[in-house]
């Protein structure tokens, strides 16, 4: 059985953070360069119907592009390879998702790098489905597709005494995501469940008494609170202790 069913339906956001969109090539025909897009914005939207009527849509920053070369990278920006003044994104849209055996899926979808695109198809395994310390519910997909980087106008290469040539033409794209399940807060739906009842409890005028109340029933006013007593927010929290600090990423 699938772990990622019905009640997995929704919208599932990327965590940049925990997600790697890479690529490897071949240099000199000898050995690999492997590299990653730094910033990643992807969403999923799992229907309650199956994967048939799911979507992914996966956008790159072309000039978050990291080889640990900074030479290499400023290249690979350069007009001769992505042109990121001219093409900032690539951006992936599925046009089908279909379940191939447990837990993997064939993603096929439009591809665009230099405003050129190409019909793909990516098959992707659901690695597994947890909920983290700070409560959120995380999906994990790998998987790996191998493309023509020449199809997507990318032809800038040295020819080797060889015969080979600098920079394979073939590079294999290579996904490791985490996402996170869109859902509502509890400490907001408290919130919101008990302003309803407070809401439903003062209808009618605010000044009226119910006449069936005697004296020794009608409620005292509370005392005021001390001048340094601060009031706690309805429905408010103690902060998780697995709640990272402003800035910080696990």
């Amino acid at each position: 059985m699938s772990v990622l069913d019905a009640t997995m339906s929704g919208e599932w956001v990327f965590d940049p953070s925990h997600t790697r969109v890479g690529f490897s090539a071949r240099h000199a025909m000898v050995t690999k360069v492997r590299g990653a897009f730094n910033e990643v914005d992807g969403r999923m939207l799992v229907d309650p119907d199956g994967p048939a009527k799911s979507s992914v849509e996966v956008r790159l920053a072309v000039a978050s592009i990291d080889t640990r070369n900074g030479q290499r990278d400023d290249h690979l920006r350069s007009p001769d390879f992505f042109d990121v003044e001219t093409h900032p994104e690539i951006v992936f849209q599925s046009t089908s998702v279909d379940e191939i055996e447990d837990d993997t899926y064939m993603v096929v979808g439009d591809l665009t790098i230099r405003d050129i695109t190409k019909q793909v198809a990516i098959p992707i395994t659901l690695m597994g489905v947890e909920r983290d310390p700070m409560g959120n519910l995380r999906a994990g997909f790998e998987g790996t597709r191998r493309v023509d980087r020449r199809d997507f106008g990318l032809e800038w290469n040295v020819p080797l005494d060889t015969g080979g040539v600098l920079v394979s033409e073939k590079i294999t794209l290579e996904f490791e995501i985490s996402a996170v399940k869109s859902e509502a807060a509890p400490a907001e739906a408290g919130v919101a469940d008990e302003g309803a009842g407070l809401a439903t409890a003062g209808d009618g005028p605010a000044d009226a008494v119910n006449p069936e109340l005697t004296d020794a029933q009608v409620p005292v006013d509370a005392p005021d609170a001390p001048d340094n007593q601060q009031a706690q927010p309805v429905g408010a929290q103690q902060p998780s202790p697995w709640e990272p600090p402003p800035g910080h990423r696990y």
